[in-house]
């Protein structure tokens, strides 16, 4: 299976189902998300612990086992994997390869052949469902305070807020977050290279940018490729 590297998926765990859900589990159509478009990989997981792998209609049969504390091993005919828990709900089911920090997509046929049928998409479905609600509420339950007019690198004494620090193309950007999140959200204070930013994108990590505005942070978004 191709694996993708996804930093969204420990911001949503909360959300997930475990993998101990075999109601959710078994019995569906899996289809194997991966970069080959003429291809479909489907994986059913049945409640007798057999696997039907289904490629382009030709189906082979492995097994498959819950081992308990969120992991899962596949059993094909020549090797074994171990997964362990990423990301379960009724339309994506994201497997973190043991050892590693990559995931492998897998989605139910029927959300698929509609619309999830890319790791992008994937991402940008996950944002929409599980982040930007989130990202709502905050800014809706924490108010954040305004940058003086003559703003300098931010100070904070709220027990609340904490600093975090990202490279950036562009220099240093420090963005006061509330410490419980462990991200930046819309309507954080922005400060670049101890000064007021320029509004601008500003990219994070490897798959995140903020949109900074007036100072402050407009949209944390997804990047596309």
């Amino acid at each position: 299976m191709k694996t993708f590297i996804a930093d969204i998926i420990p911001h949503i765990q909360k959300y997930s189902q475990k993998l101990d859900n075999l109601t959710l589990l078994t019995n569906q159509h899996w289809v194997v998300v991966d970069e080959i478009t003429n291809s479909k990989t489907v994986y059913i997981f049945r409640p007798t612990n057999e696997l039907l792998i289904s490629k382009n209609g030709k189906v082979e049969k492995a097994k498959w086992e819950y081992l308990g504390n969120n992991t899962l091993l596949i059993d094909l005919k020549d090797e074994s994997y171990l997964f362990r828990h990423g990301f379960f709900d009724e339309n994506i089911l994201a497997l973190k390869i043991d050892g590693r920090e990559e995931y492998a997509f897998l989605v139910n046929e029927t959300r698929f052949d509609k619309e999830l049928n890319s790791a992008d998409r994937i991402l940008e479905f996950l944002q929409r469902k599980y982040i930007e609600p989130s990202i709502r509420a905050k800014i809706i339950d924490v108010p954040t305070k305004r940058l003086d007019e003559n703003p300098s690198l931010i100070k904070t004494s709220e027990q609340t807020k904490v600093i975090a620090t990202y490279k950036t193309k562009q220099g240093q950007v420090d963005v006061e977050i509330d410490k419980n999140s462990n991200y930046p959200w819309d309507g954080d204070k922005v400060i670049l290279n101890g000064k007021f930013p320029p509004d601008g994108k500003y990219r994070i990590g490897f798959m995140w940018y903020l949109i900074v505005k007036n100072g402050f942070v407009e949209k944390v978004k997804l990047l596309s490729f």
